[in-house]
């Protein structure tokens, strides 16, 4: 199994760090804290780390110095969240070498996406993306993500389902191919058990792509604008 990556949060507000850390710890990343400024130097000499965001609980001035002793080319990315009065702050926390700067109030789902993008980059915490009509699933962290921001959690039952699925798009499955493919968490689940299993999935993915074919199965017909990473439900694939 892949090491987990590591991001470092340091000197972050209390609440946007206990959401953040909530945020990246369901997709798969480590999280190490510094809470003070004079814990931030002890934290990144430890190394081991991919990522370190900044916090405003330093100044702009201490945020610049921690980017030039562990940043470059060996070090971990930088990501320094200033005030949007610091516009001259966040100009030379970039020619220094950091890897985004953002500005608070932040939104803690946006950040947490510009951290996935820098580890995927550094080909650290790789997402297998699958998009629906309503949701995107990240298949790695077992993730659905929807449109309206809310984010819920599948259970490794409803991972393989969604798996089995996305592996023979248009293609009707039998209760018995699910049964065998993709077994129900519970021992004790029978044939009628894969009508509410595929009820609670089609819930939880907020989808129509998940087809009921009577006296058949079920079919996944992928939506439109589907792709997957490494996953069949991409539109073109025709089978």
């Amino acid at each position: 199994m892949a090491a987990r990556s590591v991001v470092a949060l340091v000197a972050i507000a209390e609440v946007v760090a206990s959401d953040l850390a909530d945020h990246l710890d369901r997709r798969g990343h480590d999280l190490r804290m510094a809470h003070r400024p004079w814990e931030a130097g002890p934290l990144l000499s430890a190394g081991g780390i991919d990522v370190v965001v900044v916090g405003d609980g330093l100044t702009p001035a201490q945020g610049r110095e921690l980017l030039r002793s562990f940043g470059g080319d060996a070090g971990p990315d930088f990501i320094l969240i200033c005030r949007p009065t610091e516009l001259v702050d966040k100009v030379l926390a970039l020619e220094l070498g950091a890897a985004d700067v953002v500005e608070s109030p932040l939104n803690v789902r946006e950040l947490a996406a510009r951290i996935g993008g820098l580890l995927m980059r550094r080909g650290r915490g790789a997402q297998e993306l699958v998009v629906l009509e309503n949701s995107t699933v990240d298949l790695r962290s077992a993730l659905v993500m929807h449109a309206s921001g809310d984010e819920e959690q599948l259970s490794p039952g409803q991972i393989a389902l969604l798996k089995l699925f996305l592996s023979q798009p248009r293609k009707v499955l039998t209760r018995d191919d699910i049964m065998a493919a993709a077994p129900a968490e519970s021992a004790d689940a029978f044939d009628r058990s894969i009508d509410s299993r595929i009820v609670r999935l089609r819930r939880k993915l907020d989808t129509e792509s998940i087809i009921t074919i009577r006296g058949s199965g079920y079919r996944f017909d992928p939506p439109a604008m589907a792709s997957g990473n490494g996953a069949s439900a991409n539109p073109s694939d025709k089978g």
